[in-house]
């Protein structure tokens, strides 16, 4: 399984630059997945529920199962959060999953980066960022170090990239 991740600052694209290149990937044959960091408290599950009430009342996990899908939620309950490696080691094989967030991990990354929000670059400091996907291009280029800057709308170009960088082509 490759894995190749979309990193950037807050309001920099990535998540649809994530979802374009979703959409584009298994459109050209290959089978995706996803995994999203989120650097807040969430809940996919709806006070009320059933399945909500089943994990306030202390379950360890939840697995919730209908005709269209399942889930299953598994409680910290303090203790600290997973690494990328382990749950990646939870999830089916795919031929591809794209991961967005976790900055720090050392996987092979595209930056996704929006002029506007004058954020810094990563890439020059972080050597896992192989591209950078701008709105910008041209403003960057200088400063991505020689990696390869793609216009953050360009998703068969960046996609392309992921696909030969991975060994996917």
């Amino acid at each position: 399984m490759k894995i190749f991740g979309v990193t950037g600052w807050k309001n920099s694209g990535k998540t649809g630059l994530m979802e374009r290149l979703v959409a584009h990937l298994t459109q050209g044959g290959l089978r995706v997945s996803t995994v999203k960091h989120a650097h807040h408290a969430f809940d996919v599950d709806q006070p009320g529920k059933d399945s909500f009430r089943h994990r306030a009342a202390g379950a360890s996990q939840v697995l919730l199962v209908s005709h269209k899908r399942w889930v299953l939620m598994d409680e910290l309950r303090e203790a600290p959060e997973p690494p990328l490696a382990e749950l990646l080691a939870r999830m089916d094989p795919v031929d591809l999953v794209l991961v967005e967030g976790y900055k720090r991990d050392r996987h092979p990354k595209v930056e996704a980066h929006r002029a506007e929000t004058g954020s810094a670059l990563i890439a020059p400091e972080d050597p896992t960022i192989r591209a950078v996907a701008s709105n910008a291009p041209d403003a960057v280029r200088g400063l991505t170090g020689g990696r390869p800057v793609f216009n953050l709308d360009d998703t068969a170009a960046i996609a392309g990239f992921i696909r030969r960088e991975s060994g996917l082509s």
